[in-house]
């Protein structure tokens, strides 16, 4: 094996490790918005926002929403 294909393959090897690593933090959620929100909505039922959050912080808001900016 030459030593370019052998480089080629580690590098291509260490791109394939990333993105495989990146996946299921940033692609998979993105992809399933409802799914997260379902989930969100049953960990969060019975809290009242306002008793927990410190004061003088923002209470919690939806991280899937687009803001109104």
């Amino acid at each position: 094996m030459s030593k370019n294909t052998r480089i080629a393959l580690v590098f291509g090897g260490f791109v394939t490790a990333v993105a495989a690593a990146f996946y299921p933090i940033f692609v998979y959620p993105l992809t399933h918005k409802n799914e997260y929100r379902a989930v969100q909505k049953m960990n969060r039922t019975g809290i009242e926002q306002a008793d927990i959050q410190p004061v003088g912080m923002k209470v919690w808001s939806d991280p899937f929403k687009p803001s109104d900016k």
